[in-house]
């Protein structure tokens, strides 16, 4: 896998790490195991200790983990200490409902001879979290929060390009009190995947990537009879009806498309603009867009980073290219941006009709499809004309009215007047291309227990 720090500013390969050996997997396996057998008998106030000291180091040393983050992958240094807080935040939220999201359910049975029925919620073993680069930590958090709290264990297998943020949550979780195994992080090798999922003692796995990454994965983990969560890619609709607030919404979609430099699978990727305000929007989001600051991303003025690596800039910008071929017309709308570093100007997308195959593509990274709508139905057509389904946006002066476009969007997330919102206490997740299955609150907690009935009936009674 290579598993390797590459500065994206600069350029500079700083420190590798050696894949996992064959008996490094089963010696983790091994202890994740073992742990879960005293960890699943742990109380919740137990675990939520563990999960409030992870909360408080995250919190006293965020300067040492923001600064990894922008080190590995180029963040920008501030939105680096937001998604470190955003974490912190998402282990403080399990701390405190872990134990009510995973109380025992009575059941309203129909008649007294069904018994006393109660559902109650137990853990299984080992989750397998396969987890991307863009969010280092983040991505880490909502996994391992939820199905520590819930009694599991956990083995990672991080980016190759973030070794040091993965080695990082592993020491954070070994100096909050976590149990030897609980959870590690492995510089796994590809084919230690098949390996990991196929172990009876792994209960499966939760993925966070692309759409050709969740196929293998949730392939191998059926084949082993393995339940998978995929959260995928992403094209998000970000649709501007025709009395929104101009001014608020441009600024809105300007940050809503480039934050984390474009690397964002809930960013807002597909902009749907009524006909009625497009070329006083389009006009307005060019000079937005023109104003980014490109630069060092620990310089407190940059406010576009440069993308993760340079390959990731060379295939985006591959990928423009093959749009045009399909009658894409492209505009150069970014300011310049510095000649070291993985930097990508941003980049405007039109003509993206219906034979255009290219409209169908998710661009990660600062290329903004843009689309002209004659009025609701057709931005709500626009919309829906993907093969993904993770999050969308609509605004509008008149909330009952975006609510009813949001209604008929199909994704799993939609926002009313804000581009996204990463919370920890709101649900995160897709459907269609975009995956299956939910992260946070307690859906995500209960992604990977075992919903177990235990009914109590009369001896005497009858059948």
């Amino acid at each position: 896998m290579a598993y390797a720090t590459t500065n994206p500013y600069t350029g500079e390969k700083l420190k590798t790490f050696p894949d996992a050996t064959d008996q490094e997997i089963q010696t983790a396996l091994t202890e994740a195991y073992d742990a879960f057998k005293a960890w699943r008998q742990t109380s919740f106030a137990e675990r939520a200790k563990v999960m409030t000291a992870a909360a408080q180091i995250l919190r006293r040393d965020i300067d040492k983990y923001a600064r990894l983050i922008t080190l590995e992958m180029g963040k920008i240094y501030a939105e680096a200490k937001a998604e470190t807080i955003l974490s912190a935040e998402i282990f403080e939220y399990y701390a405190a409902k872990a134990e009510e999201l995973l109380a025992p359910e009575k059941l309203p049975v129909a008649n007294a001879a069904e018994g006393d029925a109660t559902l109650i919620h137990q853990p299984q073993g080992i989750v397998f979290a396969v987890e991307p680069w863009n969010f280092p930590y983040y991505q880490v958090a909502r996994i391992i929060a939820p199905q520590l709290s819930a009694g599991n264990t956990v083995l990672l297998k991080h980016a190759s390009n973030v070794p040091q943020c993965a080695a990082a949550f592993d020491t954070l979780m070994q100096e909050a009190g976590l149990p030897k195994g609980a959870f590690r992080n492995l510089y796994a090798a590809r084919h230690h995947t098949e390996v990991i999922l196929s172990d009876p003692r792994v209960c499966g796995v939760a993925l966070t990537g692309s759409e050709g990454a969740g196929t293998i994965i949730a392939g191998i983990a059926a084949k082993a009879l393995k339940k998978s969560t995929m959260e995928l890619g992403g094209s998000d609709a970000f649709i501007v009806l025709d009395d929104a607030d101009l001014e608020k919404t441009v600024k809105w979609a300007v940050f809503g498309r480039h934050w984390n430099a474009g690397q964002v699978c809930v960013s807002a990727k597909r902009i749907i603009v009524a006909d009625a305000i497009y070329d006083k929007f389009v006009e307005m989001y060019k000079k937005g867009v023109a104003a980014l600051k490109a630069g060092d991303p620990m310089d407190p003025a940059t406010q576009l980073a440069p993308l993760s690596s340079q390959k990731a800039a060379d295939d985006l910008l591959a990928q423009v290219e093959e749009a045009k071929k399909h009658g894409a017309h492209v505009e150069v709308i970014g300011g310049p941006v510095p000649e070291k570093g993985a930097f990508f100007r941003p980049m405007l997308m039109t003509n993206l009709h219906k034979d255009n195959a290219a409209r169908l593509w998710e661009f990660f990274g600062p290329v903004t499809q843009l689309y002209r709508a004659k009025d609701d139905a057709d931005a709500i057509r626009i919309a829906n004309d993907s093969p993904y389904g993770l999050g969308g946006a609509v605004f509008t002066r008149d909330t009952k009215r975006g609510v009813k476009v949001a209604e008929q969007i199909y994704t799993g997330m939609v926002y009313v007047n804000h581009p996204t919102m990463v919370k920890a206490d709101l649900p995160f997740g897709g459907v269609a291309r975009s995956g299956y299955g939910r992260e946070l609150i307690g859906l995500g907690i209960k992604e990977f227990v075992n919903h177990k009935l235990i009914d109590v009936v009369d001896i005497d009674a009858p059948f």
